[in-house]
């Protein structure tokens, strides 16, 4: 992923140095757990620990497989130049690349797991302070993108926010069903190695052991943990969506936050544009470019091909990076969104109290009307306020077949804002249990 995407401790984790230090890891304890079963002398264990604070060279080993055109011998070769020939003759002894190869990406979703984990609680706890903040600001809501009925301006951080705890529950999911590792040999059987080695090789690394592998640990986890990001990702848009529709100049509810010295075209000096929520729609379509190749890495031949690989070189590093820099994105926009109240209510009574029609056709029905008829006498008015911008009420008040059903009172009440945020606390009960 490009850099200016990109936050470093994400990717730290996809950097080749990383990589060989996890590859070294797996490779000397299950040296460690071979001395333990008897299998190799302890002092050739303890050899390879020698290389505990070694650099590995990333270029020398690079050199090596382009020679062996093989990456784990190259790293072994490199290896063995530190720790000895004589003393590291038992590395990978009885393993296959794929012990290597696979336990080590599994680390490495683990590690980029937990980053994910710890955007989310802070997206999390910028919604949750918005929420609050705007509990009671009152908003138009829009169905089809046109006037429904009120709601408020917190309900909205709390559906987000309800949204993303369940990602957040997705996560720490998806995380716990990719935490395996492999070390079965050759076709996963254990024929060459003692299932204690895995064992020991998990335990040390934060994983568990893989109940039953080929020589790869089945890609079902896989696709399910990309799967999840997508997810994710298509969360992050759907609130952008959101705060992009708000910023509209003619609608200019809420706006990302516009810094001094920001400047929104090139060629027209008064625009403010959504451009950090328009760059978190396009960065959701990268992270969902990811699952579909994700998914298809699950059908691989007999008990191994190497046809993933490629696809998890790039899909690793490119979705979890890509991720974590929107979910802090969001993050941002959120905490610094300006949101603006007086614009909602004249938003909103841009037709004047129209958006109290469903209240006056329950009132008709429970007057006697047929609900065929109320809704022609409500539906009748409604188009006066939108063909002329009159006021509904009036046209109520005015309209004889109607006050046969209600009185003047009766009427008036039904245009009360205070009706439809009457449970917002029980929402905000349910959504944040407090």
């Amino acid at each position: 992923m490009i850099p200016r995407y990109s936050r470093p401790e994400m990717v730290s984790i996809w950097d080749p140095a990383t990589k060989f230090r996890i590859w070294f890891e797996i490779e000397a304890h299950a040296c460690d757990a071979m001395a333990d079963l008897g299998v190799i002398p302890r002092e050739n264990a303890q050899a390879v620990w020698k290389a505990k604070d070694v650099e590995f060279d990333v270029a020398r080993i690079d050199e090596i497989e382009a020679v062996t055109k093989h990456d784990v011998i190259a790293f072994l070769t490199h290896l063995a130049e530190h720790v000895g020939s004589d003393e590291a003759r038992f590395v990978h002894q009885g393993m296959t690349s794929s012990d290597v190869l696979d336990t080590t990406f599994n680390v490495q979703l683990v590690r980029a797991a937990d980053i994910l984990i710890a955007d989310l609680k802070d997206l999390l706890a910028a919604l949750k302070r918005r929420a609050y903040e705007h509990k009671d600001t009152i908003r138009i809501g829009r169905s089809h993108g046109i006037h429904a009925e009120p709601t408020t301006m917190g309900l909205t951080f709390a559906r987000f926010y309800a949204e993303m705890d369940r990602n957040l529950s997705r996560m720490r999911d998806a995380r716990a069903e990719v935490a395996t590792g492999a070390i079965s040999g050759a076709v996963g059987t254990f024929a060459n190695i003692d299932p204690a080695v895995e064992e020991h090789v998990c335990d040390k690394l934060g994983l568990v052991p893989e109940p039953i592998s080929t020589q790869v640990i089945p890609r079902d986890r896989h696709a399910s943990f990309f799967a999840t990001l997508g997810v994710i990702a298509s969360s992050v848009e759907n609130i952008a969506i959101e705060i992009r529709h708000m910023q509209r100049t003619e609608v200019l509810e809420a706006a990302e936050f516009f810094s001094m010295g920001q400047k929104g075209s090139s060629a027209m000096p008064h625009k403010k544009n959504p451009v950090l929520t328009e760059n978190l729609t396009g960065l959701a379509r990268i992270v969902r470019m990811a699952v579909i190749p994700a998914m298809e890495n699950v059908a691989l031949w007999h008990e191994r091909d190497i046809s993933h690989s490629s696809v998890e070189r790039m899909i690793g590093p490119d979705a979890t990076i890509t991720l974590d820099f929107a979910l802090a994105r969001l993050t941002g926009v959120i905490d610094k969104l300006l949101v603006y109240p007086e614009n909602m209510l004249a938003n909103m009574n841009k037709f004047p109290g129209l958006v109290m029609s469903q209240r006056v056709l329950l009132a008709l029905t429970q007057a006697g009307v047929s609900r065929d008829d109320a809704y022609r006498l409500v539906q009748r008015n409604a188009m006066k306020v939108w063909d002329n911008r009159t006021d509904f009420r009036e046209e109520l008040l005015a309209d004889d077949e109607v006050r046969a059903a209600l009185s003047e009172e009766e009427i008036n009440e039904k245009f009360d804002l205070g009706y439809h945020t009457k449970h917002v606390d029980t929402i905000f009960a349910r959504v944040f249990g407090d």
